[in-house]
């Protein structure tokens, strides 16, 4: 973890950097291949082979510009969903012009689901009863993984390189350096028994789920949650942040999300959605432009 880190719990840290010594010992083995079918004339794609924790081997797909770069990129962590893109739904072709792009789809996901193919409901819950097998880990190891092979790319600018994605985003923003902005948007791991207890909408329900069927497990999902827990990533990321919050009265709203901001400190940006993928979609844009010195973002065409 970066030189920032504090932790509160003595065993954290450790956990963690055992988790990195694990997956720094598996060769990541990338295998490149271009993916003609969805190459354009201003950029390649291609799909990309990787092995993460326990020789998994994972999949990204990354697109490069054409043209001479180096480039500026955006890294979209693992999504909590079996669907995989190159960028996401909605998102405009042409984004692919100016940013490398990278996004992965960690163990379970589809293109990586063999030979473990996640469930959905139920990956939140996938050996939670113990720290050890709890699937996010190894799922927040195969992120890192992403980023260290975007950040060895001789394309990329490394003075541009954002974080997109839910709570991986700033868990893999905490775990390896190197990104120069995260885009969290909350979901999974912000005092989650307490927002689960909130709510009956997934995923979070899948804790309570879980928990209906086993109700002595309360302090062994307790436990393995502790270790994914956003506020103790918080103080280790040290680039500018956007989170993303709900709507005021939202599981996740400002006012749930404060402490998590002010342990980001100075750096961070907390929106409050405006109930409108439009406007949020915009501000996000916006955001990611002005911190990489673009005059304008590009925007899907519906939005213009």
């Amino acid at each position: 973890m970066s030189r920032k880190a504090r932790v509160t719990t003595k065993d954290f840290e450790p956990y963690w950097q055992d988790t990195l010594d694990e997956l720094a010992s598996c060769p990541a083995s990338p295998e490149v291949s271009l993916v003609p079918i969805r190459c354009t004339d201003f950029a390649d794609l291609y799909g990309v082979h990787l092995t993460g924790l326990g020789s998994y081997r994972l999949f990204a797909y990354l697109s490069i510009p054409r043209g001479e770069g180096p480039f500026p990129a955006i890294y979209y962590t693992a999504k909590y969903g079996s669907v995989h893109e190159a960028i996401p739904q909605g998102a405009p072709n042409l984004k692919r012009s100016r940013y490398m792009v990278l996004s992965i789809a960690a163990r379970g996901l589809r293109n990586a689901d063999r030979p473990y193919a996640a469930m959905f409901p139920g990956l939140l819950t996938e050996g939670i009863d113990s720290p050890g097998t709890y699937i996010f880990r190894k799922i927040a190891a195969d992120c890192v993984r992403g980023l260290e092979f975007l950040l060895e790319r001789p394309e990329l600018d490394p003075s541009r390189l954002v974080i997109v994605g839910n709570d991986l985003a700033l868990i893999t923003g905490a775990l390896k350096s190197g990104a120069t902005q995260v885009v969290c948007s909350p979901a999974l791991f912000f005092d989650t028994l307490k927002r689960a207890s909130k709510t009956d909408a997934y995923p979070l329900e899948e804790i309570n789920d879980y928990l209906r069927s086993r109700p002595k497990g309360g302090d062994a999902v307790a436990e393995s949650l502790s270790y994914l827990d956003l506020m103790r990533f918080a103080p280790s990321v040290d680039v500018p942040s956007l989170i993303m919050a709900d709507a005021l009265g939202g599981v996740m709203d400002r006012i749930a999300l404060g402490p998590l901001a002010a342990a980001l400190g100075e750096g961070h940006t907390l929106h409050e959605s405006e109930n409108s993928s439009y406007k949020d979609g915009m501000f996000t844009e916006r955001w990611i432009a002005d911190q990489h010195g673009f005059a304008k973002p590009i925007l899907p065409e519906a939005w213009q």
